[in-house]
């Protein structure tokens, strides 16, 4: 991705709209220039695949997942094309799937947005 192009990311949380987390990371994001769309909580890998694939998204973010969803949004991704869709969660809920990127809690925003820029 170039400078100029703009980044499109969603972002989910398991809390939906009112996510602490996600609500924070998606404020930073636009803040950066970056295009979001923040989504509730994600019903299923499916949903949340298509959500990114319609969207055209650079990234797709989870403030915290069970590692089943992950690993059905990598597998949906890939079976849709759109494996080249950086992953990435928020949280100290364990080790996430290869090929995803995981921020502890309490990572600055800035930093995730940065790490994101570079993917």
């Amino acid at each position: 991705m170039t400078p100029v192009e703009r980044l499109r990311v969603v972002v989910a949380g398991p809390d939906g709209h009112d996510d602490p987390r996600a609500v924070a990371l998606a404020r930073a994001l636009r803040d950066a220039g970056a295009e979001v769309v923040l989504t509730g909580v994600p019903a299923s890998p499916d949903r949340l695949a298509a959500t990114v694939v319609q969207e055209d998204a650079d990234a797709v973010g989870l403030a915290g997942a069970p590692p089943r969803l992950l690993a059905g949004l990598l597998g949906r991704l890939a079976g849709d094309g759109a494996d080249d869709v950086t992953v990435f969660v928020l949280g100290d809920d364990g080790e996430p799937p290869a090929g995803v990127l995981r921020f502890p809690d309490g990572t600055p925003p800035d930093d995730v947005v940065a790490a994101l820029r570079r993917a």
